[in-house]
């Protein structure tokens, strides 16, 4: 649906016809990609990399910059232009291209496509948001997280670019930082990755991957990072653990690579862009009167882990100065919120937010469970500043739930006062099992639903519910592998927490 002759290029919606010479190496060799939806624009993404596996991480490219011309049309055979220009893939930049296509009409669905070096990219859908305050079709809204390249191919984005989502949600590990480890479904390139060379090849071996490619050509991304995407288990500042050893300079330097990597890579907007160890992630999207999305960074501002980051609670996860996300993001989140600017409001997030702990009262303290100071701040925040449908998104944990958001974790009976969903993987953990028995259920009964397939989460967003389908594959060690729901909740206007629908 998203090919194009790549040996043509309509110019300026005339029909007039460029013949592209073969002797060309096709510098698109990781597709394209559209993300951060405005009402009157989005973001287009590609990247210039005709051999994107190379170890200076320079893709093949020459040392100069070299131009790109872009187009945004109403129709897939691009017989009208309503956007158009020429960007620089600049050479310090690895040739990647980051471009505002404005002057578009609100809630279109609109088609894209690039232009270099005489070659044609593929082509892409997108579309733009409603209106800020403007009433809003229903939109179907897929998310998703941890793709590890090794454990498993990419199905489940293939299977995401065939629903044609409104808009696509990624909340973090898009890449694996580990190095490589034979006997895999699929191995790594080279060791960990350190510097910022490696980090542009790693995104190369996953972006080339064409599943993930289909993703990107089907719909808009908004995406966040979480820990892979720098280093296991990162806080801030603070490494968990000193594997690999490094200097403080060294830690400083890989972060710091991370995170340029990661703006090169995706659709982000140019108020994203990393000055450093520096990166503002957190950001507020509106989906006219139906959502407002709300982006957060549980990474860079956090304290360290209490307990040491071990499975187990100990006094300081309940210290109330502590912090996942910054006082800075923190009051930004809580001020948004009591905007009231649309019927949802949905906070899009890296780690497990709703309590779970087992008999023994141990629990995850790399989640909400070892900030839980943090989280009834926000929760009673949201709840004192009247937050009509407060909606939690989730990635990191592997395993898909549907969760009731509670006043108090420690009582059953407390009130429900928002819902929890939580995508599974695109593939870590491997292909899973078909269990949907709840883990320590009987001591967290606000848990109502888990899985352990790999896949994603489809959201349907209408003025009057949310339905969520869990939906996964049946393998990942094989190719190609079919999808099912395996579960179906809704969130009803007005009424927090998860039912069955």
């Amino acid at each position: 649906m998203y090919k194009v002759n790549r040996r043509t290029f309509v110019l300026g919606g005339l029909g007039a016809m460029v013949a592209v010479p073969r002797r060309n190496a096709y510098p698109f060799t990781l597709g394209i990609a559209s993300g951060e939806p405005a009402s009157d624009s989005v973001v287009l993404w590609t990247r210039l990399a005709p051999d994107p596996l190379a170890a200076d991480g320079h893709g093949g490219m020459p040392a100069a910059d070299v131009p790109v011309e872009w187009q945004v049309s109403p129709t897939g055979s691009f017989a009208k232009i309503v956007s158009s220009g020429t960007a620089t893939a600049r050479h310090d930049d690895a040739h990647t291209v980051h471009v505002i296509a404005g002057g578009l009409a609100p809630d279109r669905e609109y088609h894209y496509r690039f232009r270099s070096q005489g070659r044609l990219s593929p082509t892409g859908r997108t579309r733009t948001a409603p209106r800020p305050g403007a009433a809003a079709r229903d939109l179907v809204m897929l998310f998703a997280s941890c793709a590890n390249f090794e454990a498993g191919y990419f199905t489940a984005y293939r299977r995401m670019a065939e629903e044609r989502p409104g808009l696509i949600l990624h909340l973090g590990d898009y890449i694996y930082e580990g190095q490589a480890k034979p006997g895999h479904v699929r191995v790594h390139l080279g060791p960990e990755i350190l510097t910022l060379a490696d980090y542009r090849r790693r995104y190369g071996q996953y972006k080339v991957d064409p599943d993930l490619q289909a993703a990107h050509a089907a719909a808009p991304w908004i995406v966040v990072p979480d820990d892979h995407d720098v280093e296991d288990d990162y806080a801030g500042n603070h490494r968990l653990d000193d594997i690999p050893p490094l200097t403080a300079a060294q830690w400083t330097a890989r972060r710091a690579a991370a995170y340029r990597a990661y703006y090169e890579h995706l659709p982000l907007r140019p108020r994203s862009q990393p000055s450093g160890t520096s990166m503002r992630l957190y950001r507020r999207l509106e989906w006219g009167r139906l959502a407002t999305f709300h982006m957060l960074d549980t990474r860079q501002f956090r304290d360290p882990q209490a307990c040491g980051g071990h499975y187990r609670v100990c006094p300081d996860a309940d210290r109330p100065g502590r912090s996942m996300t910054g006082k800075a993001q923190e009051d930004w989140l809580l001020d948004g919120l009591a905007q009231h600017r649309a019927t949802w409001d949905i906070i899009g997030q890296q780690v497990f937010f709703a309590g779970q702990l087992d008999s023994r009262g141990t629990g995850n303290m790399d989640a909400w469970d070892g900030y839980r100071a943090a989280r009834d701040r926000l929760q009673r925040g949201w709840v004192e500043r009247g937050v009509r449908n407060p909606v939690v998104l989730t990635g990191d944990i592997h395993t898909a739930w549907a969760n009731d958001l509670k006043l108090d974790y420690a009582d059953p009976r407390s009130r429900t006062i928002g819902a929890e969903l939580v995508c599974t993987s695109i593939t870590s953990r491997g292909d899973g099992s078909p269990s949907t028995a709840i883990p320590t259920a009987s001591v967290n009964p606000h848990l109502k639903f888990y899985s352990d397939r790999r896949g994603y989460t489809r959201a349907t967003v209408t003025p009057e519910q949310i339905t969520a389908d869990f939906r996964g594959v049946d393998a990942v060690s094989v190719r190609n592998a079919p999808i099912r729901t395996l579960g179906s909740f809704a969130i009803a206007d007005g009424r927090p927490g998860v039912q069955r629908p």
